[in-house]
């Protein structure tokens, strides 16, 4: 699981299939750190956003990519700027693909 800015979304993309991840799921989320959120001013009146929009790729794969896609996330997602966002590696115990029955490996 990544959490990245926006705008870096497509490059993470396109940079995880040239790798041979064949798929993830993508959501719009907010979350804040050490940015803090920032000030903005909406009709005049000056209010804080406290939660900035990031982007959360969730991408299950194997064990022999999983070090890989983590590094393709960190290289192609980094701004040099605060709020770049995380990557999160889970263990993940089974997976079963509906449509077919499919387990393990063959089920990603």
């Amino acid at each position: 699981m990544a959490i990245i800015k926006p705008f870096k979304l497509n490059e993470v993309h396109e940079a995880l299939i040239a790798i041979g991840v064949t798929g993830m799921t993508v959501s719009d989320v907010k979350g804040f750190r050490r940015q803090r959120g920032h000030t903005e001013i909406y009709r005049g009146a000056e209010y804080v956003a406290s939660f900035l929009p990031k982007v959360k790729i969730e991408a299950v794969v194997d064990d022999s990519l999983a070090d890989r896609t983590v590094e393709t996330i960190i290289e192609t997602a980094q701004t040099g700027s605060i709020g770049e966002g995380k990557v999160f590696v889970i263990d993940v115990q089974s997976a079963v693909r509906i449509r077919t029955g499919e387990s393990g490996a063959d089920a990603l």
